[in-house]
């Protein structure tokens, strides 16, 4: 019988949440494999809040921009401006980001491996065997396999290792995003802010989530999402491009992906394998953020398959959704019902950026961003916005 070599964690996808979990364990001492899919780059606006840039010890020379403010247009093109008092949003190019985590968990004594994902296995003893093509074919064209005491699969939205090994794990709701990576010339264009995220809820350019462009230092992400099937993302980012003066900027690339906005029920299998990032569905609704809670996650999954491996139990690897959902639960409800309510309609969202013109939500907003928590300590605040969400709801929300 062959030799497989027998890692403590496979980890299926190098991502921000697979390159977290495998950076942590391999910190810990334990024998990892980071297994990831060269050449995919995920549609984002690169988006980190402070807190992710403090707890994950991220270096400055990975910002691209610090954005300064938000603005937000409305259906009628009203824009409501949100600046950030006394902060910043960093702004990260995903390709140059992920693959720092991935050179960092490297680094941590992760052995790191470009590969694709076929499936998962069993020994004779029932321990799990991860099978992958490598991506340099020249070397075999055979199929590698190794043995798994644990798999965290964080292998991105409509996850081949949670489609087969977690109950559950092929149920996503999902909208599908697509942006177009595009150069600023030195000579600004008209309305453009390198220091600024601008952000446009119209059904002309999503029917029901948002379209985007956010500053990248010399380059932007101008994208759109939309759950709606039949919906096309890349002609309302040529809009959008056209409509903002940028469709004479060149090209750099362009990508698109589903983006889960909903935790799945189950993130483990009740034995050896735990689901983080995207895998797990944690991309938040109403912001489609994703990278600070793909980290948060990761974190997670790789303390639960530590306590795993430590005690033998395998009950543990359910520690990280509990854990997930205890910090992050509240958060996604409210969001999931915010998106759910304001977005349906362009009448809607007339209302929701007349209410992000209030200097109370803006403050609450931004707060709760910046540190990634319902803000509880301002209970007259809320009080006020509840009235005046009152009367948005009912069409006499004042400007």
């Amino acid at each position: 019988m062959e030799q497989l070599t027998t890692y403590d964690a496979v980890i299926v996808g190098g991502g921000p949440a697979g390159a977290t979990a495998a950076e942590y364990l391999a910190s810990k001492k334990h024998n990892v494999l980071l297994l990831n899919r060269d050449g995919r780059i995920k549609p984002c606006g690169g988006a980190i809040p402070p807190r992710l840039i403090r707890d994950f010890d991220i270096p400055d020379r990975l910002l691209v921009a610090r954005a300064r403010s938000a603005r937000i247009v409305a259906p009628s093109n009203k824009k409501v401006d949100m600046p950030i008092e006394g902060g910043f949003v960093g702004l990260v190019d995903r390709e140059t980001f992920d693959e720092f985590l991935r050179d960092r968990a490297q680094k941590a004594g992760a052995d790191r491996r470009a590969g694709k994902f076929i499936r998962v296995e069993r020994d004779t003893d029932g321990t799990a065997i991860v099978v992958y093509q490598p991506a340099d074919k020249s070397e075999s064209a055979e199929p590698v396999r190794v043995r798994a005491r644990t798999i965290v699969g964080a292998d991105g939205a409509r996850s081949k290792v949670a489609g087969q090994c977690v109950k559950g794990g092929d149920k996503y709701y999902s909208v599908f995003a697509y942006h177009e990576i595009i150069k600023i010339p030195e000579a600004l264009p008209d309305g453009y802010d390198r220091d600024r995220c601008d952000i446009y809820y119209t059904s002309k350019l999503s029917p029901d989530f948002y379209a985007w462009i956010f500053p990248h230092g010399g380059t932007a992400s101008v994208g759109v999402g939309s759950a709606k099937k039949g919906f096309g993302l890349r002609s309302a980012a040529h809009q959008l491009r056209a409509a903002t003066g940028l469709d004479s900027c060149t090209t750099v690339r362009t990508e698109g992906a589903p983006i889960p906005l909903k935790p799945l029920k189950k993130w483990d299998n009740g034995q050896d394998v735990v689901l983080a990032g995207d895998a797990a569905g944690v991309v938040a609704p109403s912001s489609g953020e994703g990278i600070y809670y793909a980290m948060i996650g990761g974190q997670y999954a790789a303390e639960a398959v530590e306590e795993c491996l430590a005690t033998g139990n395998p009950k543990a690897l359910a520690q990280a959704r509990k854990r997930f959902m205890k910090s992050n639960g509240m958060t996604f409800w409210v969001l999931g019902i915010m998106q759910y309510f304001w977005y349906c309609s362009d009448k809607r969202r007339e209302r929701f950026v007349k209410m992000c013109d209030d200097p109370d939500v803006q403050r609450l907003t931004w707060q709760a961003y910046m540190n990634k928590e319902l803000v509880k300590a301002d209970p007259g605040a809320h009080v006020r916005i509840f009235f005046k969400d009152l009367g948005h709801l009912m069409g006499v929300g004042r400007t």
